[in-house]
């Protein structure tokens, strides 16, 4: 089975909530994840917060986005 991303709520700072295609809901912190000049704006905690779910995953509009696995081996269980 591949893991997917199928829902995602903003929380605070860099975490977000995610539910993934296995029902699991992990809360996954990104602080420490952005890395990169494609990671630059989602800094900006306005920007960070404008996601969306697209190909399964986490996506801003800059095209900044992780791997579902990624996020699930990072997430701690809510």
């Amino acid at each position: 089975m591949f893991i997917e991303v199928i829902k995602a709520e903003y929380i605070d700072g860099y975490r977000l909530l995610l539910l993934f295609n296995n029902g699991e809901r992990r809360i996954v912190d990104l602080s420490n994840s952005l890395k990169g000049t494609v990671y630059v704006p989602l800094k900006d905690i306005d920007y960070f917060k404008q996601f969306s779910i697209k190909f399964n995953t986490v996506e801003w509009k800059n095209g900044a986005d992780f791997a579902p696995e990624y996020l699930y081996e990072i997430g701690t269980v809510a």
